[in-house]
C-alpha cells in the first residue's frame, strides 16, 4: 500500500490538476460594503476629490464647498480647508481642471451676501472635521459659527437637504448663483410660497454651461431679499439678482427640508427630475435608497482580509470608479447635446464628463467586468455626441469640448468592448466614427499622417501625442481585422508602428524631432513642451500595443529589464517646467499620473514577473491608504482607482483591445467578482502575507496556469483562480512560452530616417551624418528640390542655405519622405546673452535669436526662446562696424500659460562694444488682461548710422497681476523672444 500511495503522489506531481480539494466558496462580506467606503480619501493633497454625497453614475453631487479657486480647489473641497462657504449640487472628481460648483445653497442667521473669503463678516461658517461625517449617498456637518446641523442625500438628478437651526429666529438660507464661476445668464424666480426656480449658465472649464433648478422649501417662505448691484431689495420683478436670501416662518423649530432638482434642458426637466425622483419621499427614504443603490453596486465585488484599511482602500476606490462619468438626461429622456441644443432618446440613458486620457487604460476596462450595460451607453453616449458635435468626445464636460489632453481615446474604449463582445450599438457607425477621430488634421494629425511622427515644430507635446495616437490606432486596426476589413487592417497596423519613429537608438528614449534632428540638449528628467504632463523617463515605455517591437528597439528583455531597473531607482526629482501632476514617484516611476501606470507589469514581458510583483506590492501598500492624503495624485474620475481595483485583485489590463490581463500579485485573500450574467469570479490566495507577496504557482479552474495572465473569457465565463504564495521571488511565470505578449509581425513599416549629426542653422558649413533605428534599411537623400534622389553611404557637407529631403527603403517598403530646410547664419553675425534661457524653450540653442527661424503662435513648438522671471540682454556682433537702418525682435504674449509680453524694450548701439547709446526704450503695458495670443514686433528706427554692436534689453514684468490665476502662488512671468532682425 505504501508503494501505491507513492504512485499516486508522483502522479500528481506530474499533472496540471491540483488535488482534490473542497469547492472553493465566494468572498462573503462581514458587514454592510458601504461602511468600508471612507469619501474623504483623496480630499486631501492633491486627490481633488469631494465628501459629499452622490449616486452611482448620477447627476447630482451634493457636497460642501470649501474652496472658491485654485488647482486643489478642483472638486470644490479641500480637507486642510477650516470654512464651508455652502452646499452645491454638482462637482467633478479628482480632476486637475476646476468646474461646477452649481446652485450653492448656505444657511446661515443673517442675510449678508459677502461670502467671507475676503474676512469680512460673510455667511460662510467655521466647521471641524469631528462633526463630519461623510458616507456614501449621505453627508452630514455642524456648522460650528452658527451651530446650524446640515445633512445631505441625494436620488440620481435631485437631492435634499435637512437644516436643524439652533432657535426658531433668524432661519435664512442664502441662495447664490456667482459662487464660482463666471456667471453668462442667471435667474431666480419665487414660483410660490414654497418654491423657487431658475438657471445659472457659466463659463469656466466648460465655456458655456448651462443648469436649470426648481427649489421646494419644507417651510413657508417669509420673505425673499434680493441682491442687486451690492443692494438688497425685497423685490425682484426682473429676476436679475445673482443671490437670494430666503427666510422662514418655522416657529416650533422643526428641521428645514429643502429639495433640489437639477436639469441642463430647462426648469419644467428639473421639476419632472424632483417629482419622479423623491416627491414626497422623507428625507430618511431617499437616504435609504441612495445607500442600497450604493450597497448593491458595491457587492459588484466581495472581498475578504483580516486588515480592514485594505478594504477600506479597496472599496473607497470602487466607489470612486463609480462616481463618473455623470448621467447627463432627465427622466423624460431628454438631454443637452454637444450642439448645445436639446435631443431626447429611450434607447440609452446618455453621460458626461468621459475623462478620456485617463479612464481609457484602466477605469474603462473595469466596466467592461462590472458594467457592461453601462459599457454600452457610455458607447452610444459617444456616438451620439459624433453626431451632434461632429467628433467623438476627447474630454466633454456638460455638452462643451474643453479642449483638454490628447489622443482620440474614445477609439480603445469602443475597440476594447467590441473585441470583448459588449455590441450593443451600431457598429458599423461606431467605427466610421473611430476612423473620422483618427483622420483629422487637427492636433498634430496631418504631420503625423504624412511623416509617421509629430515633428515639434509642427505641434506641442508631439512624442506623447505620437505614441498615444499610434496606440489609439492599434485598436482600431484590432477591430477592422474583427470586422473583416482588411486594408483598415493594414493602415492602421501601419500607423500603429510609427512610435518607431521617435525612438532613439543612442539614449533608448523616445525623443522629440526637431526639424528632423532629436530634440537637444536632452535630459529624461526634463519636464518640457514635448511630453504630457511628464517627461521622457515617463513616455518612453508606452508602447503598450507592440511590446515585442519595443522590447527589439531596445535590444532585448534584458535590456527592457535594466531600463525598468533604473526607471524605479531613478533620482525623484525632475527639471524644466514645474508639473504638479508628477507625483507618487518610485524613482522617476509617477504613479500620480496615468502614462505611468502600465510600467510595473512590464517585468513580466521582460521574464521578471517577480519584479512585478515587488513593485505592484509597493504601490497597493504605500501609495494608496486610509487618509484623506492617500491617493497620490489626482484621482481623475476612476483611474487613480481603477488601478487599485485591478491590481489588488492580482491583475492588469496593461493592453485594452488585447483581452488581457497580466497577473500581479493580490492583495486579497479571496475576492468575488459578481457578474451581471450572474456568473462570479473568485480569486483566492493561500497564504498570504506581507512577505509573502510572491507566486509560487497558480490554478485557473482546477488546472495549472502556464502563462502569466489571463483573459476577459476566463473572467466572464465564471471560474476561479487560486494564488499560492511564498516568501521566495521564484521563477514562476518568467519561461518564455509562459510571457504575455503583445506584437505586431504584420504589415511592418520602415522607419524614417533621421539627422544624426549636423546644425539645421549653421555659420560656414555643417557636416551631415543621416540614420535610421533599422540598420537594414537603405537611406536616400536628395539636396534642393531638383535631381534624383542618391543613397546615403557616408556623412556629406552643406555649405549654403538650401532644403535636405530623406526617406528609407527595405524589402520595396518606403517610409515617408521628410524634408528639413537647413538655414545659414551670416558668419560675421554673432551673439552674446547675458540672461539665461530656460532649456525646455531653447529654440535650437545660443544662435537661436539671430537664425533666421521665426516663431510660430503656438509657444510649445520649440521656435521661440523663453526666460523665466528675468530679463533677456542680448548683444549682437555685427563682426564689423556696418550701416543699420533698423533693428527689430519679436516678442510672445500667451497670458494664459503665463507669457506676457515685457514692460519695456531698450535698444542700444555701440561702435566698440563698451560705450552704448541708447537708441530708444519701448514701454507695453502688459499686464492689461488679454486672452488672445499675439505676437509682438518692436522696430527700433537707427537712422543709417555706422555701429557694430546692438544690444536689446527686455524687462521681466517678474510677479504676475493679481487677476492672474498663479497670482496667489508666487506665480512669475516668462518672456518668449524670437529673432533680432538687424536691417
Amino acid at each position: 500500500m505504501k508503494h501505491l500511495f507513492s504512485i499516486v503522489i508522483t502522479a500528481l506531481l506530474f499533472t496540471n490538476c491540483k488535488p482534490e480539494s473542497p469547492p472553493i466558496e465566494n468572498a462573503v462580506k462581514d458587514q454592510l460594503l458601504i461602511n468600508y467606503v471612507n469619501p474623504f480619501i483623496g480630499t486631501g493633497g492633491h486627490g481633488h476629490t469631494y465628501p459629499g454625497a452622490t449616486m452611482p453614475f448620477g447627476m447630482m453631487q451634493l457636497s460642501p464647498d470649501t474652496r472658491l479657486d485654485g488647482w486643489d480647489g478642483c472638486s470644490g473641497y479641500h480637507y486642510s480647508d477650516q470654512y464651508i462657504y455652502g452646499f452645491s449640487h454638482t462637482h467633478l472628481s479628482g480632476t486637475g481642471v476646476s468646474d461646477y460648483g452649481d446652485i450653492l445653497l448656505m444657511p446661515t442667521n443673517t442675510i449678508n451676501f459677502n461670502n467671507g473669503s475676503n474676512d469680512q463678516p460673510g455667511y460662510r461658517a467655521h466647521f471641524s472635521h469631528d462633526n463630519e461625517v461623510a458616507q456614501p449617498g449621505y453627508y452630514k456637518v455642524l456648522l460650528d459659527s452658527t451651530n446650524i446641523t446640515v445633512e445631505l442625500t441625494v436620488s440620481k438628478r435631485s437631492g435634499i437637504h435637512k437644516y436643524q437651526f439652533p432657535s426658531e429666529k433668524e432661519q435664512v438660507v442664502i441662495l447664490d448663483l456667482d459662487h464660482r464661476d463666471q456667471l453668462l445668464d442667471y435667474k431666480i424666480q419665487k414660483v410660490n410660497d414654497s418654491t423657487i426656480s431658475g438657471f445659472r449658465h457659466s463659463k469656466a472649464w466648460a465655456t458655456d454651461q448651462r443648469l436649470f433648478y426648481t427649489i421646494q422649501f419644507s417651510k413657508p417662505i417669509k420673505s425673499v431679499t434680493y441682491q442687486e448691484n451690492g443692494t438688497a431689495i425685497s423685490k425682484n420683478y426682473k429676476y436679475q439678482s445673482k443671490q437670494a436670501a430666503v427666510e422662514f416662518d418655522n416657529p416650533k423649530n422643526d428641521p428645514i427640508y429643502v429639495k433640489v432638482g437639477i436639469s441642463a434642458v430647462d426648469v419644467a426637466g428639473a421639476q419632472r427630475n424632483l417629482e419622479q425622483e423623491i416627491g414626497a419621499k422623507t428625507f430618511d427614504q431617499v437616504k435609504t435608497e441612495a445607500q442600497n443603490t450604493w450597497e448593491t453596486q458595491l457587492e459588484k465585488i466581495v472581498v475578504e482580509s483580516q486588515n480592514d484599511d485594505y478594504k477600506t482602500n479597496f472599496y473607497t476606490a470602487l466607489y470612486h470608479t463609480m462616481i463618473a462619468p455623470n448621467l447627463y438626461q432627465d427622466v423624460d429622456g431628454r438631454y443637452r447635446g454637444m450642439d448645445l441644443e436639446i435631443h431626447e432618446t429611450q434607447e440609452f440613458d446618455y453621460y458626461t464628463v468621459f475623462s478620456l486620457w485617463d479612464t481609457y487604460r484602466a477605469a474603462h476596462p473595469l466596466y467592461t467586468i462590472i458594467e457592461q450595460e453601462k459599457t454600452n451607453d457610455f458607447i452610444n453616449t459617444f456616438l451620439a455626441k459624433y453626431d451632434e458635435g461632429g467628433i467623438m468626445p476627447i474630454w466633454d464636460l456638460s455638452a462643451n469640448y474643453t479642449g483638454c489632453m490628447i489622443g482620440y481615446h474614445a477609439v480603445p474604449v469602443i475597440s476594447d468592448a467590441y473585441l470583448k463582445g459588449i455590441r450593443n450599438y451600431d457598429t458599423e457607425k461606431a467605427f466610421e466614427a473611430m476612423k473620422h477621430s483618427a483622420t483629422r488634421d487637427q492636433l498634430g494629425l496631418k504631420s503625423y499622417k504624412t511623416f509617421g511622427f509629430i515633428p515639434v515644430e509642427e505641434e506641442s507635446e508631439s512624442v506623447s501625442k505620437t505614441l498615444e495616437y499610434a496606440y489609439d490606432d492599434w485598436t482600431i486596426a484590432q477591430m477592422a481585422k474583427a470586422m473583416g476589413k482588411n486594408e483598415d487592417y493594414k493602415t492602421y497596423t501601419e500607423r500603429a508602428q510609427y512610435y518607431k519613429n521617435i525612438y532613439d537608438p543612442e539614449s533608448k528614449f523616445m525623443r522629440g524631432r526637431f526639424r528632423n534632428t532629436w530634440f537637444a540638449p536632452f535630459d529624461p528628467y526634463e519636464v518640457n513642451f514635448n511630453y504630457t504632463e511628464a517627461n521622457s523617463w515617463q513616455y518612453s515605455f508606452y508602447v503598450p500595443q507592440d511590446i515585442s517591437g519595443f522590447i527589439n528597439l531596445l535590444g532585448g528583455k534584458d535590456q527592457l529589464e535594466a531600463q525598468l531597473d533604473e526607471l524605479f531607482t531613478a533620482e525623484t526629482e525632475t527639471s524644466g517646467r514645474n508639473q504638479a501632476d508628477i507625483t507618487g514617484l518610485i524613482g522617476q516611476y509617477a504613479h500620480g499620473n496615468e502614462p505611468s501606470h502600465h510600467m510595473a507589469y512590464l517585468y513580466s514581458f521582460a521574464g521578471k514577473p517577480h519584479k512585478t510583483m515587488e513593485k505592484v506590492h509597493q504601490i497597493l501598500t504605500e501609495l494608496y491608504t486610509n487618509e484623506p492624503d492617500g491617493i497620490s495624485g489626482n484621482e481623475d474620475c476612476g483611474q487613480m482607482s481603477a488601478w487599485y481595483v485591478f491590481s489588488s485583485m492580482g491583475f492588469y489590463p496593461v493592453t485594452p483591445g488585447s483581452n488581457q490581463y497580466i497577473i500581479g500579485t493580490p492583495l486579497f485573500d479571496k475576492a468575488t467578482i459578481n457578474l451581471e450574467s450572474g456568473n462570479q469570479f473568485t480569486i483566492q490566495a493561500y497564504d498570504l502575507s506581507t512577505t509573502n507577496k510572491y507566486i509560487e504557482y497558480v490554478y485557473l479552474n482546477g488546472e495549472k496556469l502556464d502563462r502569466s495572465y489571463i483573459t476577459h473569457n476566463d473572467i466572464i465565463q465564471g471560474g476561479v483562480l487560486e494564488f499560492y504564495m511564498n516568501d521566495n521571488p521564484a521563477v514562476w511565470g518568467s519561461r518564455e512560452h509562459q510571457l504575455p505578449k503583445t506584437e505586431i509581425n504584420e504589415h511592418l513599416i520602415v522607419p524614417v530616417p533621421f539627422i544624426a549629426e549636423g546644425d539645421v542653422a549653421f555659420k560656414g558649413e555643417t557636416q551631415v551624418t543621416l540614420d535610421n533605428i533599422d540598420e537594414e534599411a537603405t537611406i536616400y537623400y536628395r539636396l534642393g528640390y531638383k535631381g534624383e534622389f542618391k543613397q546615403y553611404k557616408t556623412p556629406f557637407t552643406i555649405e549654403k542655405a538650401m532644403s535636405l529631403t530623406t526617406y528609407s527603403e527595405k524589402n520595396d517598403i518606403k517610409s515617408a519622405a521628410v524634408e528639413t530646410n537647413f538655414y545659414k547664419i551670416d558668419p560675421n553675425l554673432s551673439i552674446q546673452l547675458d540672461s539665461k534661457y530656460a532649456n525646455q524653450y531653447n529654440a535650437g540653442g545660443n544662435d537661436a535669436l539671430i537664425d533666421g527661424i521665426l516663431g510660430t503662435q503656438d509657444f510649445r513648438t520649440g521656435t521661440w526662446q523663453g526666460y523665466h522671471d528675468e530679463d533677456l540682454i542680448a548683444t549682437v556682433d555685427l563682426g564689423s562696424q556696418k550701416v543699420i537702418s533698423t533693428v527689430s525682435i519679436n516678442f510672445l504674449q500667451d497670458q494664459g500659460a503665463w507669457i506676457f509680453y515685457p514692460t519695456e524694450v531698450e535698444c542700444l548701439v555701440s561702435k566698440d562694444g563698451k560705450q552704448f547709446k541708447s537708441m530708444k526704450t519701448i514701454t507695453i503695458d502688459t499686464a492689461t488682461k488679454n486672452d488672445d495670443v499675439l505676437i509682438k514686433n518692436m522696430a527700433f528706427d537707427i537712422n543709417s548710422e555706422s555701429y557694430r554692436y546692438v544690444k536689446i534689453i527686455a524687462k521681466k514684468m517678474g510677479e504676475l497681476p493679481t487677476w492672474h490665476l498663479g497670482y496667489p502662488h508666487d506665480g512669475r512671468s516668462w518672456i518668449f523672444s524670437d529673432e533680432i532682425s538687424i536691417q
